[in-house]
């Protein structure tokens, strides 16, 4: 019996101050989870939001190892257990931060990309290599203090560096390609691109291996970046997301022109006004520019806010054009085509050529 109420005696102590200190880390947790997020509820800057969110369970997590930390030494273990057990712990302190900080980075990423459409920060690449930088960092901090050198393990990773990059030339060069599409700039998330093959929709995302775009369907379309580097591509959105929209239309030969281009004008000019997605603040023109088979032919230049608005704006501008003509009486003619037969042609009727 005596053994056993040395033992319990011993284990006492530490079993005890183990308890307190995860009692107070769960304490810890649950005032952060209440308290100060509905704090952080209250300020308008986000960021106090993810480091709460990053927060969240890991703070029992570093009182279970604190309470660990102080609990060993009470328990008077041989030097070399004592010594394996600190190491480990030590592992999972470092691999812990290291794990918060990786969803902290991220968090921030995210309200970031929220607040910056279309900038680097709102894509999945930058926030892979966010999360890659930030855990190679805890390695090499878990390799040294673990004793361990990285000089063999950094020539053996440039030995087969070697193959692996052949082995995944593929892969790589759709990350290259990723990488040099962001540092660019000229094309980015939110962006209407239209590539050479046809395909066109706005850009969603770029991640390590591909671009997904969303056409105006609502399908998406996932383009590899090494394709897109390579392509030649059109961006609606730059230099400026304004862009014109033509409208081509032709009237009667016999049509007073300078009335044609005064009433078209004003059509254009209150479709722009009251259309959704037209420029308020700008003129539209007109341009003859052709003598058709049955039309003297022109194009309407307007302006919209996006690419997407063209659709609309034209569909209202056709419809009111073709009533206000009705109105003022100027035809849009049939396509018409006057064909001249000579009488020796063998094409005339017999009566005809009498």
């Amino acid at each position: 019996m005596q053994p056993e109420i040395t033992m319990i005696e011993r284990l006492t102590p530490p079993v005890v101050t183990f308890v307190i200190i995860v009692f107070i880390g769960f304490l810890a947790q649950i005032l952060v989870n209440t308290r100060l997020r509905k704090v952080a509820e209250k300020t308008p800057w986000k960021g106090d939001d993810v480091i709460i969110a990053g927060l969240r369970g890991r703070i029992i997590l570093w009182s279970v190892i604190i309470g660990l930390y102080a609990a060993i030494p009470l328990l008077h273990l041989p030097p070399d257990y004592h010594f394996i057990v600190q190491k480990v712990l030590l592992v999972l302190v470092i691999l812990s931060i290291t794990l918060t900080v990786s969803s902290i980075v991220s968090g921030f990423i995210r309200v970031q990309s929220g607040e910056a459409k279309g900038e680097i920060f709102s894509t999945s690449i930058f926030t892979i290599f966010s999360r890659v930088i930030v855990m190679s960092i805890g390695l090499l901090i878990i390799l040294q203090a673990l004793n361990i050198s990285i000089t063999p393990i950094l020539t053996a990773l440039g030995v087969g560096g070697l193959a692996v990059a052949l082995a995944l030339q593929e892969t790589l060069g759709n990350l290259f390609a990723g990488l040099n599409i962001l540092i660019a700039g000229k094309i980015m998330v939110g962006n209407y691109i239209q590539l050479q093959s046809g395909e066109a929709g706005y850009v969603t995302d770029i991640n390590w291996r591909s671009t997904t775009i969303r056409q105006l369907s609502n399908n998406f379309v996932i383009i590899p970046n090494s394709k897109l580097a390579s392509s030649i591509t059109t961006n609606f959105n730059l230099p400026e997301i304004e862009m014109s929209t033509l409208v081509e239309v032709g009237v009667a030969y016999d049509s007073d022109l300078e009335k044609v281009e005064k009433v078209t004008i004003e059509v254009a000019r209150d479709v722009l006004k009251s259309v959704e997605g037209g420029v308020v603040n700008f003129e539209p023109f007109t341009r003859y520019h052709t003598f058709g088979d049955s039309s003297i032919n022109f194009t309407v230049i307007l302006r919209v806010k996006e690419f997407v608005n063209q659709y609309l704006v034209k569909h209202e501008f056709v419809k009111r054009l073709h009533k206000r003509y009705k109105e003022e009486g100027i035809v849009i003619p049939f396509p018409i085509r006057t064909l001249e037969f000579s009488k020796d042609s063998g094409f005339l009727p017999d009566k005809l050529k009498k």
